[in-house]
C-alpha cells in the first residue's frame, strides 16, 4: 500500500483563522511526489481540500493503526476498511 496521510475533517474549513473542531478522521493516499501531502480524495471518496493534515501521521508499522489512539472514536469506518488495518 502507498503512503497514508491522516487528515481531519473539520467543522470549519482548514483555511479559517480559528481552528475547527474535528468531526471525522480520514485516511488519504499521499500525493505523488509529496509523501506528507494528501492526494485530492480520501479513501472514502471525500475531497481533502478543506481538511487539515494531522500532526501525527501513520507509523507504517505492521499491525499499528493509521490514526492516533485518541482519535479512535472519530475514525471514518470506510477509510479504515479501505486501509485494511483490522
Amino acid at each position: 500500500m502507498s503512503e497514508i496521510v491522516v487528515v481531519y475533517e473539520l467543522d470549519q474549513p482548514a483555511a479559517a483563522h480559528t481552528p475547527g473542531r474535528t468531526l471525522r478522521v480520514h485516511a488519504a493516499p499521499a500525493s505523488p511526489g509529496l509523501p506528507s501531502a494528501p492526494g485530492p480524495r480520501t479513501y472514502c471518496g471525500r475531497d481533502t481540500f478543506a481538511m487539515a493534515p494531522a500532526p501525527r501521521q501513520a507509523a507504517g508499522e505492521p499491525g499499528s493503526p493509521w490514526y492516533a489512539p485518541e482519535s479512535e472514536d472519530l475514525v471514518c469506518a470506510s477509510c479504515d476498511a479501505a486501509v485494511g488495518n483490522d
